[in-house]
């Protein structure tokens, strides 16, 4: 992707520059904004095309930066952009800046808000689970704090959804996270048995199931978050601090949960037939 601008400053002229054109090894995508000789589709092609076109200050935000950083799946979403100057551009979303890119990277050559104010930005448009979803993501692939996020309110004071952004972070909002969750949540209510919280702080880390009053807590091993040496050394430390708080561990994988949970739900239900302890 080139600006005309770009063209011109690498010593094309604006006649070489129609030719391009003509022979079909400049392609248009914006007013001033070309592919050069490709019609590959391309999300980061198109971002980026969307973010040239609205100006050097300009940087991928909402819905579509969440597409680029993981945090989001489905559908991929128009071009959602930060600009200072107001553009109109077809098919781009444009809100005003107050800064020159406000908290902002480059991602695969993208310039784009960071994970900690694309949350955000998120909490202004999507529903409750969905965020709750996005914020487990940044924790998970980027390692994202409250307090990265809390450091991108203090400059946002009157940011829409800041109060269900803080009741997520802080573990307050009850949220199915994968497929394996709510096959085991599942799994209980068929068991007759009763259901944790999830996905909530314990000891200063999120775990995924606790049962406060037995002193129980489960962890439930997927392999898209445990396969990496970063989660595997996790794990073995929310194990360590859940025994250190009194807890009964118990670490269930894809085969426990869907396959044969006749033993797993058996164990449960001889931990939790045990007299409810204070927490």
């Amino acid at each position: 992707m080139v600006t005309r601008a770009e063209l011109l400053a690498a010593g094309i002229t604006p006649e070489q520059i129609k030719q391009r054109k003509r022979r079909g090894t400049l392609i248009p995508i914006h007013r001033g904004v070309y592919r050069v000789g490709h019609h590959a589709p391309s999300v980061e092609a198109r971002y980026l095309a969307a973010v040239k076109a609205c100006g050097d200050d300009a940087v991928l935000c909402g819905r579509a930066a969440a597409h680029i950083w993981g945090l989001l799946r489905g559908s991929i979403p128009a071009p959602e952009l930060l600009a200072r100057s107001h553009r109109q551009v077809a098919g781009v979303t444009v809100h005003r800046a107050r800064a020159s890119r406000p908290e902002s990277t480059d991602r695969r050559g993208i310039p784009i808000t960071t994970v900690p104010r694309t949350l955000v930005d998120l909490a202004d448009c999507l529903p409750e689970n969905q965020l709750a979803r996005a914020c487990h993501e940044a924790q998970v692939l980027y390692r994202t704090t409250p307090e990265q996020v809390e450091a991108v309110l203090a400059g946002r004071p009157t940011a829409t959804g800041t109060g269900t952004l803080r009741r997520i972070l802080c573990g307050d909002v009850p949220v199915t996270l994968s497929k394996l969750e709510s096959r085991f949540l599942a799994r209980l209510k068929e068991g007759g048995l009763p259901l944790p919280e999830s996905n909530r702080p314990a000891g200063g880390r999120r775990v995924d199931c606790r049962w406060p009053e037995h002193r129980l807590t489960v962890e439930l091993d997927g392999y898209r978050y445990h396969h990496s040496r970063h989660a595997w050394e996790q794990d073995r430390q929310r194990e360590r601090e859940a025994r250190g708080r009194g807890d009964e561990f118990r670490r269930y994988t894809w085969a426990d949960v869907g396959e044969d949970p006749r033993f797993m739900v058996g164990e449960l239900s001889t931990l939790l037939s045990r007299s409810k302890r204070p927490d």
